[in-house]
This record gives structure tokens, sequence and C-alpha cells, in this order.
């Protein structure tokens, strides 16, 4: 049974009594500087350190949504590297031989312009990149980067400009440096909405307070019978 639209604001209340005050103020403060106005999308990442990074740097940005195809191999963290940051995110998995053009269907349905990181003749460095709708970054394995798929459904390619010897950046440090010029580049533009709406920061206070009880299956059913 799921908790009525308008009773998860008291919803949101009964979880937070079984949490300490200091937790409850600073699920405010993080949902108050979270985005969906910039999201990762990740194709067939195999080396669980490097997304476990990336996931890390999504939350560390305010970044909440990450896209996942896992179309050959399977996308796996480990908690020494992402310290949980799984948690405080919103994850979308695609898989199967639909994954890609399943998940950028449901990128461009939420609005998303897709820009492929990979160095192309056509690409854009990324201080270039502009932010006048939501983005989408793709980035692909470590080895071979991204599919033919992935490079051909894209809107466009963007970069990180060098001028060292080596030719890339390892893919988890390449997101965290596009998630930190994007993000402030998008702070900086005050006509442009950042922040989620208040329906979505309760939405997701709801989440992070599920997830971090152990009694969460528990206390939701506690609820529901009180509405009965």
């Amino acid at each position: 049974m799921e908790i009525p639209g308008e009773r998860l604001p008291n919803y949101l209340d009964f979880l937070l009594e079984h949490l300490t005050p200091h937790k409850a103020a600073l699920f405010s403060e993080k949902a108050a500087q979270r985005t969906r106005k910039v999201t990762v999308v990740l194709e067939n990442l195999f080396q669980a350190h490097n997304a476990s990074a990336i996931l890390r740097s999504c939350d560390c940005f305010g970044v909440q949504d990450v896209y996942i195809i896992e179309k050959s191999n399977t996308f796996s963290t480990t908690h020494q590297i992402s310290l949980g940051s799984s948690r405080w995110l919103t994850l979308y998995r695609f898989d199967g031989d639909q994954a890609v053009a399943n998940c950028y269907a449901a990128l461009r349905k939420a609005g998303f312009r897709i820009y492929a990181a990979t160095p192309h003749q056509e690409d854009v460095n990324i201080e270039d990149l502009e932010c006048d709708q939501p983005i989408a970054l793709v980035f692909g394995t470590e080895m071979q980067g991204l599919s033919p798929e992935a490079l051909q459904g894209a809107d466009a390619y963007v970069k990180i400009p060098m001028v060292g010897f080596t030719e890339s950046l390892n893919v988890s440090v390449s997101a965290a440096v596009c998630l930190h010029h994007l993000t402030w580049k998008l702070k900086q533009k005050n006509n442009l909405p950042y922040g989620l709406s208040p329906q979505e920061q309760l939405e997701l206070k709801i989440s992070w307070a599920e997830n971090s009880s152990r009694r969460s299956t528990e206390l939701r059913e506690a609820f529901l019978r009180n509405l009965k």
C-alpha cells in the first residue's frame, strides 16, 4: 500500500522521530543543495573502485541521479571508496540488448541533452558547454571507452582539454572534473533553476530517512496501520 501524497509530510515527520535531530537537519540542508540539472551515465564500467569513486563525486557535488547501463558488465562498488554514497543517490539501471536505447530514451523524456565524454572531431570543451537545458554526461569503460551505439546516439560530444603527454584522465577523475565545473557554472546562472522542487526534496528526504533506519519496513507498516 502506497502512502497518500498528502500524508507524505506526516510520514517524514514520523520517520524523523526515530532519527537524531542532527540527521534531520542534515537531510534538509543537503536536499536543498541537490540538483537534477546534471546527471551522469555510466556505460559498462567494470572496475568497482572507479564506479565507487564516481558515485562519491556525484554525492559530493550534489548530483542526485545516476544512470547505469549494464550491457555486458555488471555495475559494482566497494564501500571503502564509495563510503556508502549510493544510499544518498537515485540510481537508474538499464540492462539487456536495448540498454543504451532505453537509457537514452528515458533521459530525453526527462529533458536531458546527452553528451558523450570523449575526444572527437566535433566535440566541445567542458568550459564551453552551454547549460541552458539539463545535461547528461556519458562515460564509458576504462579500457575501451564508449560503445559505438552510445556514441552515435548522443546529441553531442564533450572533452576536457589537456596539454600533457598522456591522452586521457582516469574515468573517475574525468567525471569529477566535469561535475565540479558544470555544477559551479550552473550555480552562477541566476536565471536558471538549479535545485529540486519542494516535492522532490520531500520525497528525497523520505528516501534518505528510510535508508538510514534498519527498521524502515517496520516503521512504514506502523504508519500505514495508523492511517486505517
